[in-house]
């Protein structure tokens, strides 16, 4: 088989572990990871490939729970554990993920005004009526490629870090050689880190996406019906999917570090108070095609994120309410999960108009993800063990093994939090 072949059939062979990574990589991420690295140089480098096995187990348990059992993270919750598990963490998700809603919208619009020199307020209502459209109006089958050349995007910060001079043998360093800075300032940045790299509302999105996914390779356009159970072939791909979206997820924030790095600390400019700063000191430091591919990266990624962003928030409260659901649907044939896409997208909106700091809400919301991921990854870890629920299919030594650290490393930051905030 020619080699364009080859890649043709393994880029449509990827799905929403692809997406799940590259939406993992939205504006509060690319804040947070860019905020690191200005504020210690390559310093946290480490961190990205550290956190990169805890991501695949983790994506890959909330994955296999959707795809085996036909139900989402929230469905299963209501059906196998006590209601007040299922409110508090639903709450928490749902809550969360407006407010990131509005800061990526927020870093959008800024990045926007700087290629084109409209308002910035304007700016994001157009571009929420924007991904709205798309979201609402347009197939599942449209709106998923356009998810998946958008996680292409992203590939710019790759393009953008080799633009300049790096010291790749001390990259390397730092890469496999954990560094730990012992004040407070280095570990808010660290625990942010992890909030974003294992963001919780992935967990939902891609549990639920295996499910959507699995209605329409077994069901016919715009029907439900009985689901077959998982083959080990449908793991197996899952499986590399979730890998290699992970994979990509965390290339793109092992470069943003050392973009950031290599320009903004070197330079002394260790304080961002907004992703237009950040963008508009890059301009000098790295030049014109630097600093584009920086904020081009910026919009790609939220026109990715808020649209997974606001669907986990309505496949949870989908599923806790027992309605249709599903990108899959039709507006009249969904109408309560659409309108939770839309409520929360729009009140999500407020951030930017009303003027909210974008980077520390941006960065915030990546610390109280930090706060909530050990209560749903502990949920995870007894989901995807849970023979009631996985059958012969419940996790083999090394999910476990790399679940269990997953949990260790976001406990062990959300108690920190607590000593030094």
């Amino acid at each position: 088989m020619p080699i364009k072949e080859k890649l043709d059939k393994f880029w449509k062979s990827l799905g929403p572990g692809l997406i799940t990574g590259a939406s993992d990589n939205e504006p509060s991420a690319i804040a947070t990871y860019s905020i690191a690295g200005a504020k210690f140089g390559l310093g946290m480098l480490w961190a990205a490939l550290f956190s990169l096995p805890l991501m695949i187990a983790v994506q890959e348990m909330s994955a296999r729970i959707g795809r085996v059992s036909n139900l989402g993270l929230a469905g299963n919750m209501k059906k196998h554990y006590p209601k007040w598990v299922m409110i508090f963490i639903s709450a928490l998700i749902v809550g969360i993920n407006t407010i990131n809603i509005g800061a990526d919208m927020a870093g959008m619009a800024q990045a926007m005004t700087l290629i084109a020199p409209f308002p910035e307020k304007l700016t994001a209502i157009v571009m929420t009526f924007v991904i709205l459209l798309v979201v609402v109006a347009m197939p599942y089958q449209k709106i998923f490629m356009i998810f998946k050349w958008l996680s292409i995007v992203l590939a710019t910060y790759v393009l953008t870090a080799f633009t300049i001079h790096q010291n790749w043998l001390q990259i390397f360093y730092h890469a496999v050689v954990p560094n730990l800075q012992f004040d407070k300032e280095f570990f808010v940045v660290l625990i942010a880190f992890f909030g974003t790299t294992l963001s919780p509302y992935l967990y939902f999105w891609q549990a639920s996406q295996e499910v959507e996914e699995k209605t329409l390779e077994q069901c016919k356009p715009g029907r439900t019906c009985r689901l077959k159970p998982a083959t080990e072939r449908e793991l197996q791909d899952l499986k590399i999917d979730t890998r290699v979206g992970m994979s990509f997820s965390n290339i793109i924030t092992f470069f943003i570090i050392i973009l950031t790095a290599s320009t903004l600390f070197r330079a002394g400019f260790n304080n961002i108070e907004t992703l237009r700063d950040a963008a508009l000191v890059l301009k000098p430091l790295a030049g014109e095609y630097a600093f584009l591919l920086f904020t081009i990266g910026i919009i790609g990624a939220g026109f990715l994120a808020i649209p997974v962003l606001a669907g986990s928030a309505a496949y949870v409260v989908a599923e806790i309410f027992g309605w249709s659901e599903g990108l899959n649907r039709r507006f009249a044939k969904a109408k309560e999960f659409y309108g939770i896409v839309i409520a929360s997208t729009f009140i999500g909106l407020l951030i930017p108009l009303f003027g909210f700091h974008p980077v520390k809400a941006l960065f915030y919301t990546s610390l109280l993800y930090g706060i909530i991921s050990p209560f749903l990854i502990l949920m995870i870890l007894h989901m995807a063990n849970n023979k009631k629920i996985m059958g012969e299919h419940v996790n083999d030594p090394w999910l476990n093994f790399f679940g269990h650290v997953a949990l260790w490393v976001m406990t062990a930051s959300a108690i920190l939090i607590f000593f030094i905030l």
